[in-house]
């Protein structure tokens, strides 16, 4: 039998004796009355992008779900398997949450991938490829603006994919219908790794702008 990871192990004994020492009645508030976080954020997997950490939250107060390069599919009911949508139905049908936003980051792995098609897939699946395929609209629309280079490029990607992902969001009747009647906002933004940067989408140009 595998041992469990020690810096696991040694992360949570600090955790048990710091933070939720210091925090045992919110815990306890929450186990025994649930959740009511009023924002949902949508992220990448990135282990250096981790969204309690970017916005110092404290239990409770953000649904999180995670998925490579922070993708929000559209909408199709069918037979298949729906993680981020079925998240998305929860934490708004269920949740109520107020505010959806789907962050991204820069040096994404995920939008890297796309932007090396010839790159082998990871195992015959290629489930990777098949998610990241939900780009190929953002990559038509990157590719046509003339020549950028590597940074500049997935930068533009990374972003790009941000306001596909938020447009994405409102192919879901349930959505659409509570921001069409102002009880739910839809946002966008962006983490620079190594500036801690946080850049927000302004939806009216489509341009991200540095938070103050």
């Amino acid at each position: 039998m595998t041992d469990f990871p020690p810096s696991l192990l040694d992360g949570y004994r600090r955790f048990k004796a710091g933070r939720h020492a210091r925090e045992h009645a919110l815990y306890r508030s929450l186990a025994e009355h649930g959740q009511t976080p009023e924002v949902m954020m949508i992220a990448c997997c990135d282990s250096r992008s981790a969204p309690d950490t970017i916005f110092n939250a404290a239990p409770g107060e953000i649904f999180v779900v995670r998925n490579v390069a922070n993708l929000v599919p559209p909408c199709e009911p069918d037979s298949a398997y729906h993680g981020t949508s079925s998240a998305l139905e929860y934490a708004v049908q269920s949740l109520r949450v107020r505010h959806i936003v789907v962050l991204g980051h820069g040096g994404c792995g995920g939008i890297r991938a796309v932007l090396e098609p010839s790159a082998k897939p990871l195992s015959p699946d290629d489930f990777v490829g098949r998610w990241t395929s939900l780009l190929q609209p953002c990559v038509d629309e990157v590719t046509v603006r003339g020549q950028l280079s590597g940074i500049e490029l997935q930068t533009t990607l990374e972003r790009a994919a941000v306001r596909h992902s938020v447009a994405n969001l409102r192919t879901f009747p349930f959505v659409a219908d509570l921001e069409d009647s102002h009880r739910l906002l839809l946002h966008g933004a962006w983490f620079d790794i190594a500036e801690g940067e946080l850049w927000t989408l302004n939806e009216a140009t489509g341009e991200f702008a540095m938070a103050a």
